[in-house]
């Protein structure tokens, strides 16, 4: 190909973002240097080092969006943006759908026929299944099929982030020219098929954001913003109030469509939401003796090969960033959501570790904090304590409990619009924290990624 064209069609956040940093990066097949390869245990970060030479992208979203995507591309004369994806697909040598994993199958059955004799398609989503089912019914059979996935959120800089590719059905030749396309983003590759891509990112997303989902919608229901009570200002508590916060300030379908559409990630929320039923029970019934003896197994299953290898997270780093003021006593807590969290890893064979070559920022620092209690003795001898012999903040603990089994029944009844709501509800509650916790969650997230 002489010249070579990168269709968009969908400009959302992440539409936007692979618009601005392919256009920028001013790319070209003709003035490239070559790329190493990084295969499945090869996590070589590599970055761009072309110089900026014409290049064209060519993108649309929905024809309402039309004149306003023109407006804000206006000033890049390399990106071409059209009123409907007809034209994109007829157009681009390298289309890629960046649109919700709830309508890839509506989107690409609209303008996948229009698709360029011979061009190269993949697609965004989080979920990869339902893509390659969508590509395969709907796309010209002389059309190759390479998908991509950036794990990490429009926001975070791209550089040494994990880029999954998947070669589904394409020549090594495309396959080659579609990373030379992608190395702008100076990401780490990772070449997966689809059906380990949704596996991996079941193991390493979906109970996260069950997770964080949970702690917002139980802090929603008590009526609490958390960085005002002091139980939840300081060390792990920033961790988890700051990325409940960076979740809920993003779109719902980001979310849902991973968790919804992945059957491996519906097992996995509803093992969640058992765990912290279970526990929760345990805790209530004054069980100590089989409570500890579940959080402990759980514990050495899911960290007893790493006791000799350093924290990912540290306490000065911890107490770094709190949207409150720190207390000088730390209030007690039991930390449910953690010690469901390794309690679920263990009763589905998990180990996250073995997943960490394409992890997201936001599962690499909630590891990092389960970790962090697990492996220091005395904090997980006084969270054991305060769950058993403290009743302070049980209602909390209820509230949280009946929020891990509502969004795990939502995920369970594949109801798109229920989640939405549920999420939207939540969002607006947050909505007026959501600049400043953009802001320290931003500083958090890169000091600590630093270190790990």
């Amino acid at each position: 190909m002489e010249n070579t064209t990168v269709g968009i069609i969908g400009m959302g956040d992440m539409g936007k973002m692979y618009a601005r940093r392919i256009s920028d990066a001013g790319w070209s097949p003709d003035h490239m240097p070559p790329i190493p390869f990084a295969f499945h245990d090869d996590l070589s970060a590599f970055g761009s080092s072309m110089a900026p030479v014409s290049a064209w992208v060519h993108a649309c979203d929905r024809p309402e969006n039309y004149d306003a995507l023109k407006e804000e591309f206006s000033g890049r004369s390399n990106v071409h943006i059209y009123p409907n994806g007809h034209l994109v697909s007829r157009s681009s040598d390298y289309i890629l759908y960046s649109v919700e994993a709830e309508a890839i199958t509506k989107i690409v059955a609209m303008y996948g026929p229009s698709t360029k004799q011979g061009a190269i398609v993949g697609g965004q989503t989080s979920c990869k299944a339902p893509e390659m089912l969508a590509f395969e019914k709907h796309l010209p059979s002389d059309v190759q099929i390479i998908s991509c996935h950036s794990l990490h959120g429009p926001k975070i800089d791209p550089k040494g982030q994990p880029l999954v590719i998947i070669k589904h059905r394409a020549s090594e030749k495309s396959f080659e020219l579609v990373e030379r396309i992608l190395s702008c983003f100076g990401s780490a590759q990772v070449n997966l098929t689809a059906l380990k891509h949704d596996q991996i990112t079941a193991d390493t997303q979906a109970v996260t954001h069950a997770a964080f989902l949970s702690m917002g919608t139980a802090w929603c229901a008590n009526n609490q913003f958390p960085w005002e009570h002091h139980r939840y200002v300081g060390g792990i508590e920033n961790v988890k109030t700051n990325l409940m916060l960076r979740i809920y300030s993003s779109k719902w379908h980001v979310y849902a469509g991973l968790a919804i559409l992945n059957p491996a990630a519906k097992m996995q929320i509803k093992q969640y939401a058992e765990s912290v039923t279970e526990l929760f029970k345990l805790m209530l019934g004054g069980h100590r003796n089989e409570f500890e003896k579940r959080i402990r197994t759980a514990g050495k299953a899911v960290f007893g090969k790493q006791q000799e290898i350093a924290l990912l997270l540290s306490d000065d780093v911890l107490d770094r960033f709190s949207l409150g003021k720190v207390p000088k006593e730390r209030m007690p807590n039991n930390h449910l959501s953690l010690l469901a969290m390794v309690d679920c890893w263990w009763k589905l064979g998990i180990v996250p570790y073995d997943h960490m070559i394409c992890s997201t920022p936001l599962f690499r620092l909630w590891l990092g904090v389960t970790e962090y209690l697990f492996r220091k003795p005395q904090l997980l001898d006084d969270v054991i304590n305060v769950a058993i012999n403290d009743n302070t903040f049980r209602s909390d603990d209820l509230e949280f409990t009946f929020a891990a089994r509502g969004w795990s029944d939502c995920v369970a009844f594949g109801d798109f619009a229920s989640y939405r709501d549920r999420f939207e509800r939540c969002q607006v509650y947050f909505a007026p924290r959501f600049p400043e916790a953009t802001r320290v969650g931003n500083e958090m997230i890169k000091t600590i990624l630093e270190k790990m």
